[in-house]
């Protein structure tokens, strides 16, 4: 009943467009619960699809385990000295057990396994607790193909093999795909709040790319970047990335992507018949939005877009339709960026796709589909071998290059919205973008 409080209480606020955002009692307590259906609901269904039956996920405070900082209650910011959570599957009676081999419980769920006057060293007490247990597998956080899963560092990995009975060697394995698993999968409570967010993601994009923000002649993409920065603090949230914005003009050439990150000019005044692009992300609830998206600033007596530039805004939208026809389940990244590039090119477009996995983290867990600067196939090593999952969320992130005959140049249409697959396939999580944002807006009444 909490939760569906808290989830009314969001809806009705980010429905009137008012972009005001849940207290931070109130995120703490959508977050417990979405943890609570997590840890009861979907950690039993990953762990025997990893079939292993016993989790350890080992982290210490200021170094924490990327996997751990998913499952700290929303009252815990770090890992506290050295934090051990023991995850016990068993499959036969439907049950698990969480445990902490700590001095206090980890929130509600995660039990206190651990009394320090009885038994003072925790490595010890870790050991009866697995040996009661007599786990099949013993899955620990290492990783050559996912940073994401190897958050388990030297040290504690040397004193825990050292402690643990050399005939139990043979059972510690990668906890890699359960770990992937974990970070990867939304749960359909998680998919409700990740609409709204991608709501208010594309309202602080709307509201930077408008006259409320921008004075062609005055304004400079450095302004807007920090009036960006500045409204999503404003609003109680954070962002995982500063914000950037760019623009393409008739008098310049094109330049590589690697611009879009670094060597940018600073403010650069925006101009009537610029075409602005930015860079944007926030941060809610623990989930995270990654989005770009394309504004053109009008000339005088313009009351649109130049239709060329409305037709190579176009093509982008075909892109992003080859690669997410193309999304399908248990395909890997490789396969399906080479299906997707290989559909746009034979259709006459010039893309570039660098599609990554969207969650608990920006640069989340899964599959990876492209680089941008590795379009044909990335090594196993960045998550191409990974094959793509039902219930994940993905940046479907990419562009198309154009040339426009008026401008005597390329430019290039970079689009990234959030989109999701399920078991019936791909769908945008919030929608994508299919004009261009005006600068200013155009009165219905009045024209301009």
């Amino acid at each position: 009943m909490k939760y569906l409080l808290a989830i009314f209480v969001f809806f009705t606020i980010t429905l009137n467009h008012a972009q005001a955002i849940l207290s931070v009692r109130e995120q703490s307590t959508v977050i417990d619960e979405i943890l609570e259906e997590r840890f009861d609901q979907l950690l039993p269904k990953l762990m025997d699809q990893a079939e292993i039956d016993m989790w350890v996920v080992i982290s210490r405070e200021y170094n924490e385990d990327p996997v751990i900082k998913t499952m700290l209650p929303a009252t815990w910011l770090n890992a506290r000295r050295r934090t051990i959570l023991l995850f016990y599957r068993d499959k036969k009676n439907n049950t698990i057990e969480k445990l902490a081999v700590a001095r206090y419980n980890v929130g509600k769920q995660i039990i206190s396994a651990w009394d320090k006057e009885k038994a003072p060293d925790q490595w010890d007490r870790l050991i009866a607790l697995i040996k009661e247990r007599n786990p099949k597998k013993i899955g620990l956080n290492f990783s050559k193909d996912h940073n994401i899963a190897d958050g388990l560092d030297k040290t504690d990995y040397d004193e825990f093999m050292a402690y643990l009975p050399k005939n139990m060697h043979a059972k510690v394995v990668s906890a890699e795909q359960l770990a992937v698993g974990w970070i990867e999968t939304r749960t359909e409570k998680e998919m409700v709040i990740y609409n709204q967010l991608v709501s208010i993601t594309h309202e602080i994009i709307a509201e930077a790319f408008s006259e409320k923000v921008i004075t062609p002649g005055v304004t400079t993409t450095t302004d807007v970047e920090w009036w960006m920065r500045q409204k999503v603090s404003d609003l109680g949230l954070k962002t995982w990335f500063h914000p950037t914005v760019d623009i393409q003009r008739s008098e310049e050439v094109l330049v590589s992507h690697l611009y879009s990150f670094s060597g940018r000019p600073e403010k650069e005044v925006i101009l009537p018949g610029d075409l602005l692009h930015c860079d944007f992300g926030i941060t809610y609830l623990r989930l995270n939005t990654d989005c770009q998206e394309l504004a053109y600033v009008l000339k005088p007596k313009e009351s649109k877009a130049p239709d060329f530039l409305a037709s190579a805004l176009a093509s982008g939208n075909k892109v992003q339709d080859y690669l997410t026809k193309n999304m399908k389940l248990g395909l890997v990244g490789n396969t399906i960026l080479s299906n997707a590039l290989s559909e746009a090119k034979s259709n006459g477009l010039r893309p570039a796709i660098y599609t990554h996995p969207l969650g608990l983290y920006g640069h989340s867990a899964g599959t990876t589909i492209g680089m941008w600067d590795s379009q044909n196939g990335i090594d196993k090593a960045d998550g191409n071998a990974y094959p793509l999952n039902p219930n994940t969320v993905y940046a479907i992130e990419l562009n198309n290059t154009v040339y426009i005959p008026e401008w005597k140049r390329d430019i290039r249409i970079m689009f990234e919205e959030a989109g999701f697959v399920g078991e019936e396939g791909f769908r945008y999580v919030n929608g994508r973008q299919t004009s261009f944002l005006l600068i200013p807006r155009v009165s219905p009444q009045l024209g301009n």
